[in-house]
């Protein structure tokens, strides 16, 4: 879709911080994390929600979220993991691209319940991704 932000990151037209890519699905650092390592998996095909994605996608899109998950952890040694997914307004989906949120957790972090997002500099964002990364 041509208005679609996450279209336009996989076309290329915006970048990302890009940790995973296969035939079907990607993944990167979200643009406003709410911790480090925050991430998205989305699939290569637009699916607005989880009603219009057929469950061969969906199951993709799960089983590249848990290779990422294992790399987030190997890399941050986090104590807990929220896995997530928002279909429609009221659930707060803003981006109308069906995707996976990865936020890893620590002990008393407080991010979720209306996170604030950190502002991690280009730096940090690379150096994030290659941690992530390297442990894919």
């Amino acid at each position: 879709m041509s208005d679609c932000i996450f279209c336009k990151i996989l076309a290329g037209e915006i970048p990302s911080y890009k940790l995973y890519e296969d035939e079907n699905t990607f993944a990167f650092l979200d643009a406003f994390p709410g911790t480090r390592g925050h991430s998205l998996v989305i699939p290569k095909t637009h699916y607005q929600d989880l009603f219009d994605t057929p469950e061969d996608v969906y199951s993709q899109l799960i089983s590249t979220a848990k290779k990422v998950a294992n790399a987030l952890k190997k890399a941050f040694q986090f104590d807990g993991m929220n896995l997530f997914q928002t279909t429609g307004k009221a659930a707060g989906q803003t981006v109308y691209h069906i995707h996976v949120h990865l936020f890893p957790r620590w002990m008393g972090d407080q991010a979720l319940g209306g996170w604030k997002p950190i502002q991690p500099s280009k730096k940090e964002f690379e150096k994030t991704r290659d941690l992530i990364s390297a442990n894919i």
